[in-house]
């Protein structure tokens, strides 16, 4: 500082700097403290239009595999059905529910939800189908009905494979939330799509996402290592 004031020169100012690294586009550490708070409500919404329709489709789905596991010719028109709604691209969804059901919310969640039915019915009823029948002979030799045989047999040992389902739906879920925007529901993607050439705000709205990806993973992982000592048992 004392050898610019004796050259004449003037210092830098430190407002400049920033400025002019949100007016390139830059990635800008003061710009994303000074502005954190405005990702907020985005962050908020992102994770309402990841857990409504995860839980919701979760409900879908694992009724839908309880009858079809007990009624087996019922798994491939359902999961032809659910197949169906899997593969329509996320955008046209969107746009195809908007002139039934709107612009906001109510458009999104159904959308999303249906993403979710075939990946959780799948799971379920593969973990359902994976139940050893040594133990579904041994429980049905100590008296138990078939209402009590899936409750306390066949669900616990189908869990593992259950809980995979809902890590994969909720991850999925949180990735294509970010395109809710389009059906005027908000969430991260419109805060990426808002200025997507803006490094910094790239970063912090694709970030959040991410994060928000794995902490759901995180949880869920810690719920089913909760939920399933044996398996923690069989591996020490």
């Amino acid at each position: 500082m004392f050898l610019l004031a004796q050259q004449g020169l003037e210092m830098p100012d430190r407002n400049e700097g920033a400025a002019g690294c949100v007016q390139n586009d830059g990635f800008c550490p003061s710009w994303i403290f000074d502005n954190f708070d405005r990702y907020v409500d985005p962050f908020l919404q992102h994770i309402v239009l990841t857990v409504v329709p995860v839980a919701i489709g979760f409900a879908i789905s694992f009724g839908l595999a309880v009858l079809a596991h007990r009624r087996q010719w019922l798994t491939g028109p359902i999961t032809g059905v659910t197949g169906f709604l899997y593969t329509i691209p996320s955008l046209a969804f969107f746009f195809l529910l908007q002139p039934l059901t709107g612009r906001g919310y109510l458009t999104a969640i159904i959308a999303l939800t249906c993403y979710t039915l075939l990946i959780i019915f799948r799971n379920v009823t593969t973990g359902l189908g994976g139940v050893p029948m040594e133990a579904r002979d041994a429980a049905r030799g100590m008296g138990l009905t078939d209402r009590q045989l899936l409750w306390r047999v066949e669900l616990p040992l189908a869990l593992p494979e259950i809980l995979a389902g809902l890590r994969i739906a909720t991850t999925t879920t949180v990735g294509l939330a970010a395109l809710a925007f389009f059906a005027g529901a908000g969430g991260l993607g419109a805060e990426l799509d808002a200025d997507y050439y803006f490094k910094s705000n790239v970063v912090v709205a694709g970030g959040l996402a991410v994060l928000l990806a794995a902490a759901f993973d995180l949880i869920i992982l810690g719920v089913q290592r909760a939920m399933t000592p044996w398996q923690r048992a069989r591996a020490t």
